[in-house]
C-alpha cells in the first residue's frame, strides 16, 4: 500500500501532466481518482469552482485570492460551455462587443445565449456567474469564435448589442465603432433584417466619432432602400479625438480614447501647475530627503519586507554580493538595491525634465535603463539573466487579485509607443502624472515591476508641473489597488484621480501622508 508521501507525490505528478497540457479547467474525468483529488484540494493545488469543476491554485496563498481564479476565467468558461452545449452556445452581442473593443476584464456575469439555455444564473469562482438565456443563435456568418470562446462577430455585436452598451460604456462602444473600416461592413444585415431603428441609432453612433462619412452612408442606403431611419445618437457626451480607421487592433484606439475621457476629470480635481521649479538643485535636494520614505513604501506596497536600515544599508559601501552570502541570497535587499540604483537614474531624468526636456519624450527614451537598473542586483546575483532585462515581456502576465487582464503581448507591443506620445502631447503636468501611471500599469509591459515603474513614472510627471514628490503610502495600499482596479475594469478614474490629488495636496501643505515608521 503506498504511503501518504506517495500518494501525495502521485497527485502531484498527475496534475503536472495536466498543466503540462495546458488543461486550466480540471474535471472529474480529468482526475478521476478521488483521493488525488482530496489530497490536491487539502493541500490548496487545485480549488473547486462548481462541483466536479476545479482550477489550479497556488498553495502559499490565503483563501480569498481571486489570481488563479481570474487568470483561468475564460479558458474555464470555453471548457465548461463546450461541454454543457457542444456549438451552440454564444455570448450575448453585449459582452461580444466588450471583447472586440479589447476589454477582457473578467465580468461579474457572464451572460449567452443557447437553444438548449435554463434562463437561470449558474454561480462559479469569486462572486462571478454565467447567465445562459435560452434563445436561437445567429445566422452562422454572424459568428466568430477567438481563443475558443464563441461570440458575436464585430458586426453583429454592433448591430445587436443593446443602447446600454452605448450609453453606459462607451469606451468599449466607441472602440469597437473605430474598427469598421465602410458602412458596407454593415449594411447587408441592416438591410436583409429591415433593422431602421439600429441604423439610426448607429448613424448617431459614428457620427458622434467623426465618422461622417459612414453615418450617411447608412442613412442614405437605408432611406433609398424605403426605410423610414432617424439617427439618434446613443452617446452621453462627446469626445474630440481622432480615432484611426486602420487600426485594425483595437487597443491603441481604446488608449486614446481612455485618455481623452479620463483627462477632464483629473485636471477639475487636481491643483494647478506651479511650472517647472526654478530653484533646480532644492527641488532634487528635496527628491533626496523622499528617497528612504518612498523606497520603504514602495517596496512595501510590492510586499518585500524592508526596513528603512535595510534601504541604508544597500544604498550605502556596505552592500556587497559578492562578499555577502545573506545580501546574495536576499530577495528583499535585491529588491531594495535595484530601488536604489533605479532612484538614481530617475533624478537624472527629472533633472533633465527641469531643464526643459519634453516629459514624455524623456521618459520614453530613459525608462528601459531604469527597469535595467530595476533588476541589476538579481542580474550580477546570478539569479536573473541578462537577457531577462532586455526589454518588454514576451508572455501573458496576470495582476493578483484583479479582475483586469494586461493586454496581451501584441498589443503591449502597440500600445506602449502611444502612451508615450499621449505623453509627450500632453500639455498638463497632473494629467501626464495621473494617467501615464494608470495607463502604464493597465498595460503592464513587464513580467514583474510595473508598480514601481509607474509611480516614479508618475513622480517624474509631477516633477514637471512642480509638484512635490509624492509617495503612496502602505497604508493606504487597499485604497490604492481598489482605485487602479476599478480604472481598469469600470474605466473610472475618479478614485485614482482623487487618491494622487489628496496626497500632492498634502505635500503641497508640508504634510506628506507617507512617514516612516516609528
Amino acid at each position: 500500500m503506498a504511503t501518504p508521501q506517495e500518494r501525495f507525490a502521485a497527485a502531484l505528478h498527475k496534475l503536472k501532466d495536466l498543466q503540462d497540457r495546458n488543461e486550466v479547467a480540471i474535471t472529474v474525468a480529468d482526475l478521476p481518482n478521488r483521493v488525488y483529488r482530496e489530497i490536491l484540494l487539502k493541500n490548496g493545488f487545485i480549488k473547486e469552482v462548481i462541483k466536479g469543476w476545479y482550477v489550479s491554485s497556488d498553495p502559499t496563498v490565503g483563501p480569498g485570492e481571486t489570481t488563479s481564479w481570474y487568470s483561468s476565467y475564460w479558458d474555464f468558461c470555453v471548457k465548461f460551455l463546450n461541454s454543457r452545449y457542444g456549438n451552440d452556445w454564444i455570448l450575448s452581442a453585449d459582452q461580444s462587443l466588450r471583447i472586440h473593443a479589447g476589454n477582457w476584464s473578467v465580468p461579474a456575469q457572464l451572460f449567452l445565449r443557447s437553444p438548449n439555455g435554463n434562463n437561470n444564473p449558474t454561480s462559479l469562482g469569486h462572486n462571478t456567474s454565467l447567465f445562459n438565456y435560452r434563445a436561437d443563435l445567429p445566422a452562422s456568418e454572424l459568428i466568430t469564435v477567438e481563443k475558443g470562446i464563441r461570440m458575436y462577430s464585430l458586426q453583429g455585436a454592433l448591430i445587436y448589442c443593446s443602447a446600454a452598451s452605448f450609453g453606459g460604456n462607451g469606451l468599449d462602444a466607441r472602440t469597437a465603432l473605430s474598427l469598421i473600416r465602410d458602412a458596407s461592413e454593415l449594411l447587408p444585415v441592416l438591410l436583409e433584417n429591415g433593422h431602421s431603428v439600429i441604423a439610426g441609432r448607429l448613424a448617431g453612433a459614428f457620427r458622434n466619432i467623426g465618422r461622417e462619412r459612414i453615418a450617411d452612408q447608412i442613412i442614405e442606403t437605408m432611406r433609398q432602400a424605403g426605410y423610414d431611419v432617424r439617427e439618434d445618437d446613443p452617446f452621453q457626451t462627446r469626445l474630440a479625438i481622432d480615432l484611426s480607421s486602420r487600426e485594425r487592433s483595437p487597443f491603441v484606439n481604446r488608449i486614446k480614447l481612455m485618455w481623452q475621457q479620463m483627462r477632464e476629470e483629473v485636471i477639475q480635481d487636481f491643483p494647478a501647475s506651479l511650472g517647472l521649479p526654478k530653484d533646480h538643485e532644492a527641488y532634487l535636494d528635496d527628491v533626496d530627503s523622499m528617497y528612504v520614505t518612498d523606497a520603504y513604501h514602495s517596496l512595501s506596497i510590492e510586499r518585500y519586507r524592508v526596513t528603512p536600515e535595510l534601504i541604508e544599508r544597500v544604498s550605502s559601501d556596505t552592500w556587497n554580493t559578492q562578499g555577502s552570502a545573506e545580501d546574495r541570497r536576499q530577495k528583499d535587499a535585491m529588491a531594495a538595491r535595484g530601488y536604489f540604483q533605479t532612484f538614481q537614474v530617475v533624478k537624472e531624468s527629472v533633472k533633465k525634465i527641469l531643464n526643459g526636456k519634453n516629459p514624455g519624450g524623456q521618459v520614453d527614451q530613459d525608462h528601459p535603463r531604469w527597469y535595467r537598473e530595476l533588476f541589476d542586483p538579481s542580474v550580477a546575483a546570478g539569479i536573473l539573466k541578462a537577457s531577462d532585462l532586455a526589454g518588454y515581456r514576451n508572455n501573458q502576465v496576470y495582476i493578483s487579485n484583479s479582475q483586469h487582464v494586461p493586454l496581451s503581448v501584441d498589443a503591449m507591443r502597440d500600445c506602449m509607443p502611444v502612451l508615450f506620445e499621449l505623453l509627450e502631447a500632453e500639455p498638463e503636468a497632473s494629467v501626464r502624472a495621473v494617467l501615464g501611471h494608470f495607463v502604464f500599469v493597465f498595460i503592464h509591459p513587464y513580467m514583474d515591476g510595473n508598480g514601481r515603474m509607474g509611480r516614479f513614472l508618475m513622480n517624474a510627471m509631477l516633477a514637471s508641473g512642480g509638484y512635490p514628490w509624492t509617495v503612496i503610502p502602505v497604508e493606504k495600499r487597499d485604497e490604492y489597488m481598489k482605485a487602479l482596479e476599478q480604472a481598469s475594469v469600470e474605466q473610472n478614474i475618479s478614485a485614482f484621480s482623487r487618491f494622487v490629488t489628496y496626497l500632492v495636496n498634502e505635500g503641497l501643505n508640508g504634510k506628506p501622508v507617507a512617514v516612516l515608521p516609528q
